[in-house]
């Protein structure tokens, strides 16, 4: 399995979920400006995942946003249960609150197997958050304050994806025809 395929499912899955579906609005303006950085990290340890995670977050301190404005770091071989992904989520709020990023970042959380408290595993609301591989999405806050104020009821979008994808349905998900991410066991 090569960083490409990596990359190439996870773009897949970016332009037909996230922006097909409108599950982040805000997800087509920097994908079509090409300010989306795709890393594979090769990390096999969650302590190896997390310096990467720092440098990331450095390279996007050090880097104008209009070049760069957001990173999906994707880490297949290190985090794939769901359980220990949501554990390390801890270090990584522990992370970006240091004080060398002045609370500059924020990370969004995705997951093959993510599950939101309260729901069944296979319950489709989930899959507003389910990637082809576990994932660190980093986002900058100006970023996501800016897209905020620019976007009507902002608070509501979580709520408008489990409606729109309880409509969708699994088979309506399984029609959209995604890249099938392939398994870090081959």
């Amino acid at each position: 399995m090569t960083d490409e395929i990596i990359i190439a499912a996870t773009r897949d899955w970016l332009e037909k979920a996230v922006i097909g579906l409108n599950l982040c609005p805000f997800a087509k303006a920097v994908h079509v400006k090409k300010q989306i950085r795709y890393v594979v990290s090769h990390a096999t340890s969650p302590e190896a995942l997390l310096e990467e995670l720092m440098n990331e977050l450095r390279r996007l301190q050090d880097t104008d946003a209009e070049v760069l404005d957001t990173t999906l770091l994707i880490h297949p071989w290190v985090l794939n249960d769901f359980l220990d992904y949501n554990d390390f989520l801890d270090t990584v709020d522990i992370a970006t609150a240091e004080p060398e990023f002045e609370d500059a970042f924020q990370v969004a959380s995705l997951h093959p197997h993510y599950q939101f408290s309260g729901t069944q595993r296979d319950d489709i609301e989930n899959y507003t958050n389910r990637s082809p591989y576990p994932t660190l999405h980093l986002l900058r806050e100006d970023s996501v304050d800016r897209a905020v104020d620019a976007f009507p009821d902002a608070d509501r979008i979580a709520d408008v994806n489990i409606e729109t994808l309880k409509k969708l349905g699994r088979e309506g998900w399984d029609a959209l025809g995604m890249k099938k991410a392939q398994s870090v066991n081959q």
